[in-house]
């Protein structure tokens, strides 16, 4: 599907909030039906680039994350998921990661797809909507920072042969916009040279538009991560995709400026929906913080809006209004038609 040839589109960051039914019966009947909603919900706010909501990968029982760890590392070779007080005492004793305290896997064995299948996922998404589709991975770089490490004894190669499952994953998925995700690397800047590698390692192999979304966290609704976005410039000048997905309303737009520094081949997505506050912002302040960022970077810059991140925590009602307050804020910022 083409997607829209307008100056700024409008996107989502992937999570929905799941519909109580699929919580309650998770059965493939239902995800079918729920993933059909949260697309349509998507198509009637107008939303240029929709997703799946990212449902196949809710569980229950890691409801802090909405399953971007474990959803990619519960199938793959080389990790198990059953860990003792052993395992638990040694991923503390690396003091890496303050809001997780076990890790969410142990790697005991080379990295491999066993039975993950990204291309079946995105092909049920495929087949319930006409409109431009996203389809999102999680980084390689934050993925190791989860696990435990026993088998590698080497953060970077372990990632590594992560990047390459998802990148052999990645090269049979037709999406319109395949994006990565990463929310550890925003709090641990020192490590943008090797990350960047990893990550356009999976980008190499994208048929569509190559994006990375990046924020400071979404973990139970929480800001996880430190920083400042001027930090990762090196990151993004290195950075092989099409556009950037970035968290601004919630931290302010002061640090517009510093993306003047970031090579002009690469596209702006600038978050002006705060997900982390129930308040329904109205169509005329998503329209103003487009128009202080247009003026700030320059039309050419800024491609995208969209939500600071995924939507998943917010009730669903909230979700849809604030997509609803995306899109009309931005066809009022182009004139397009008058907000209602």
């Amino acid at each position: 599907m083409k997607i829209p040839d307008l100056p700024i589109l409008t996107t989502v960051v992937g999570s929905y909030p799941a519909p109580s039914w699929l919580m309650a019966y998770p059965s493939k009947p239902n995800l079918r039906d729920a993933v059909m909603v949260v697309l349509k919900l998507q198509e009637l706010a107008g939303v240029d680039v929709v997703s799946d909501g990212e449902l196949s990968r809710f569980d229950p029982s890691h409801p802090e994350t909405q399953g971007m760890i474990e959803y990619f590392i519960k199938p793959m070779d080389g990790i198990k998921m059953q860990f003792s007080r052993e395992d638990i005492a040694a991923f503390r004793s690396e003091a890496r990661l303050h809001y997780r305290t076990q890790p969410a896997g142990v790697v005991v064995g080379k990295i491999g797809s066993g039975t993950l299948n990204l291309p079946e996922d995105f092909a049920l998404a495929r087949s319930l909507t006409d409109k431009p589709l996203k389809f999102t991975v999680t980084s390689p770089y934050m993925l190791a920072q989860v696990l435990l490490d026993r088998y590698y004894n080497d953060k970077v190669r372990l990632a590594w042969d992560l990047a390459e499952v998802l990148r052999q994953q990645v090269s049979l998925i037709d999406a319109e916009v395949v994006q990565v995700d990463e929310a550890h690397l925003t709090g641990h800047p020192e490590d943008w040279n090797w990350a960047v590698e990893v990550i356009n390692h999976v980008l190499s192999a994208v048929k569509g538009e190559a994006a990375v979304h990046l924020c400071f966290g979404n973990y139970g609704g929480q800001t996880i991560q430190k920083g400042f976005w001027r930090d990762l410039i090196p990151f993004f000048n290195a950075l092989k995709a099409s556009h950037v997905v970035l968290e601004f309303a919630r931290r302010s737009f002061a640090e517009l400026e510093v993306f003047k520094e970031v090579k002009p081949e690469l596209a702006l997505g600038i978050g002006v929906v705060d997900i982390k506050d129930n308040e329904v912002e109205s169509p005329e302040t998503v329209a103003r913080r487009i128009e202080h960022a247009v003026k700030t970077l320059g039309q050419e810059r800024v491609r995208w809006v969209h939500p600071d991140c995924g939507l998943w925590m917010l009730h669903r009602s909230i979700a849809e209004r604030k997509l609803k307050a995306l899109v009309q804020g931005r066809n009022l910022f182009l004139g397009l038609e008058k907000a209602t």
